[in-house]
């Protein structure tokens, strides 16, 4: 008799799209086909795009457009119902897609939860009070049965600072989705000149502000390629503030948004992915840009060398001349380029979903 696997509703009541709730989806979806266990993902109202190609009869829920304002309305909603579902379910395990206050299962059920990174306990001066998520990150840990971790610099960080049992928490790196596109992606019409990439929101820990200062500061970054930044809010104030301060015009730094079409357009026409970010629990972008054949020029910070090994050139985060000297050294050396283009092509190949599922199915099975 196959075990029965609930993933619950968080995630894909708050993203569309993004690293989370793709990494749910993908687990999701192989375990779909899985001779092993029956898996349902319960999320009665979802906003989520990932979820519209998982089979219906692996989806409990219906597709729902954001609305401001009703987030809360909505969860109330969703926890309401999957109560109500879960108890005819009776699931053997849960694996909660982010952090809750109290367990959503029963106790009778297992309980798994995913850490992707510690940046609320890290970085908790950037987040607003109002921000409760290392307080539901510890409670959650708390009552996990298991702790899965996306790499071993976030194991070592969460074991550091929280008094669990190590034989509890393991590690399941995770793949990569995204496949290169020969088509050049396209703004407002107009093929985009020669571009470096930034992908995904820009927040502090992120290190947007050091990443444009290095740019701003090579006359020869600026006048042969823009700074495109894929993903995220568009810029605000402060941000274009930073454009004037830094003399920067509107054609240098670019803001584009789209699914993941576009984003496998601009990876693969990219002249250097960079990734600034002064932590990260995994980073999945730079093994993106690696299976787009993009060069990646990133930060040699937390799990950053662990994803990306020998196939990027790496520079000092917390200096902009670093940035600087290191992005120069890919885009105006050729042979790093294609150097670094071929090590990324056999990087990635150690980084799959399958590989992910089946660790994550060994972990599944040790709480059965």
């Amino acid at each position: 008799m196959k075990a029965t696997i609930v993933y619950d509703c968080q995630i894909f009541l708050s993203q569309r799209y993004g690293g989370i709730s793709r990494y749910f989806y993908e687990l999701a979806s192989h375990f779909a086909q899985s001779d092993q266990f029956s898996t349902t993902v319960l999320a009665p109202l979802y906003v989520n795009q990932y979820l519209k190609k998982l089979a219906p009869q692996h989806l409990v829920g219906y597709p729902i457009p954001e609305i401001a304002r009703t987030v809360r309305l909505r969860a109330t909603i969703n926890r309401g119902i999957s109560s109500v579902i879960l108890k005819k379910l009776c699931p053997d395990l849960v694996h909660e897609t982010y952090y809750s206050l109290a367990r959503i299962s029963s106790k009778k059920a297992k309980t798994v939860i995913t850490i992707h990174d510690l940046i609320h306990e890290k970085f908790g001066h950037a987040f607003p009070p109002s921000d409760l998520t290392a307080l539901y990150k510890k409670r959650a840990i708390q009552q996990a049965d298991a702790i899965i971790c996306v790499s071993e610099n976030t194991r070592q960080d969460l074991l550091e600072r929280f008094d669990i049992n190590p034989q509890t928490v393991f590690v399941t790196h995770l793949g990569c989705s995204i496949q290169p596109m020969p088509q050049k992606p396209l703004i407002r019409g107009e093929s985009l000149r020669p571009y470096i990439l930034y992908v995904g929101h820009r927040g502090e820990y992120k290190n947007f502000s050091r990443l444009l200062e290095a740019y701003a500061h090579s006359k020869h970054l600026k006048r042969d390629f823009s700074l495109v930044c894929f993903g995220g809010l568009p810029f605000s104030q402060a941000e274009r503030e930073q454009f004037s301060k830094h003399k920067l015009l509107p054609e240098q730094v670019q803001y584009i948004r789209g699914d993941d079409v576009m984003l496998s357009a601009l990876y693969t026409h990219a002249s250097a992915f960079i990734y600034p970010s002064l932590y990260e629990g995994f980073g999945i972008a730079p093994l993106e840009a690696m299976s787009c054949n993009c060069p990646v020029v990133c930060s040699d910070r937390s799990s950053i060398p662990e994803v990306v090994g020998d196939a990027a050139a790496f520079f000092d985060p917390d200096s902009p001349e670093s940035i600087t000297d290191a992005i120069e050294g890919v885009l105006y050396a050729p042979e790093r380029t294609q150097a670094l283009i071929q090590l990324g092509k056999q990087r990635v190949k150690r980084f799959s979903w399958e590989s992910c599922a089946r660790q994550t199915a060994d972990i599944y099975t040790s709480l059965l």
